[in-house]
């Protein structure tokens, strides 16, 4: 679930530096040692030193970062294999900085936008296990009988921590059942295309999926990776298991002669008006290019679905939150019209 990959914000800064350290002539070890010394995260460092290490005794850049395991990105190894043969390595380095520097900015944007939705979730949460307290105390001082707000049985200082052990372990709980499950390439292209499917969160995932691909094949293709390796990765890189699945069908296709965007429509994934695209860049001999230029398109189209998925999540939780309010409302509503009654009962 935890691995040892450098993060992303890692990535930039290292193939940023590289790039600029490479185009100015400097040697490749020689690059890697000045990169590794500026590096803050310690697993980077170490990353790089042995990779370092590695040039230094003959090693290939891309054999020598493959070497350490999952520390580096499968697409960057790939990458900077190409570059390493076709002598474009500080070209690639550059791009996969803005790439990454890119996924590093969404993820920013994502966090900031979904921070208000979850505080109102995690804020509601805990005055719910405050109101359990309070009620707990006046029936205590009173010698009766709490009003169980919840239904579940949960009143005093040991009912509001159960509270929060059963809604806060829940929410992790999922999280970690949502982890393991997607370790599975067969259950993430099940749960992925399950979540195409639902308005919003699917045209949002749709979005950043495509942008990824064009990108990746857009770099892949003008680094001289061949065709099938190109796709491979491109899919790769759009993070979603659905895409990465429909590789060997999409390339099946390409390798028995059919165009490329035939073989992506097949797959169902991509909308109509970037398979046309395609097609005609196919036309022309222009399909690399033609996706470099579309990509920031793309990725503004990610980022607008972006803040519509945010904003159906702030409502989702406010409308959480107003259907748990009125059930609480019901239940003390049902609490003392119980009390009212067994009174009327004994006079």
């Amino acid at each position: 679930m935890f691995t040892s990959r450098i993060g992303l914000k890692s990535l930039a800064l290292v193939c940023r530096s590289l790039a600029t350290m490479l185009h100015s002539g400097i040697a490749v070890d020689r690059a890697f040692t000045v990169a590794a010394d500026k590096a803050g995260d310690g697993r980077c460092r170490e990353a790089l030193q042995n990779v370092h290490g590695a040039i230094r005794t003959g090693s290939q850049v891309g054999t020598a970062m493959r070497d350490q395991g999952e520390a580096f990105p499968a697409l960057m190894i790939d990458l900077v294999d190409v570059g390493e043969q076709t002598g474009t390595l500080p070209e690639v380095l550059k791009s996969l900085s803005g790439h990454y520097e890119n996924l590093l900015r969404l993820r920013r944007d994502f966090r900031r936008q979904i921070a208000w939705p979850l505080f109102q979730l995690v804020a509601a949460i805990l005055v719910i296990a405050v109101v359990i307290v309070i009620l707990g105390w006046i029936a205590e001082s009173r010698s009766g009988e709490p009003l169980d707000i919840t239904g579940l049985g949960l009143s005093g200082e040991s009912g509001a921590l159960m509270w929060l052990v059963m809604t806060f372990g829940s929410l992790f709980g999922l999280f970690v059942a949502y982890k393991v499950f997607i370790r599975s390439l067969s259950r993430r292209k099940w749960l992925d295309g399950l979540l195409l499917g639902v308005p919003v969160v699917g045209r949002c995932l749709r979005s950043f999926a495509i942008a990824r691909f064009s990108w990746s094949f857009a770099l892949t293709q003008q680094s001289g990776m061949s065709i099938a390796p190109s796709l491979k990765a491109s899919l790769k890189a759009t993070s979603n298991g659905a895409f990465i699945a429909a590789g060997p069908g999409i390339w099946q296709m390409v390798r028995e002669g059919h165009a490329l965007s035939e073989a992506l429509a097949a797959s169902h994934l991509f909308p109509r008006e970037f398979i046309e695209t395609v097609s005609v860049a196919e036309a022309s001999g222009t399909v690399p290019e033609m996706l470099d230029h579309l990509s920031p398109q793309f990725e503004e189209d990610a980022r607008r679905d972006l803040q519509a998925l945010t904003a159906a999540l702030g409502w989702a939780v406010w409308a959480a939150v107003a259907v748990f309010i009125i059930i609480l409302i019901f239940n003390i509503f049902s609490i003392y019209l119980g009390q009212i009654n067994d009174a009327l009962r004994q006079t």
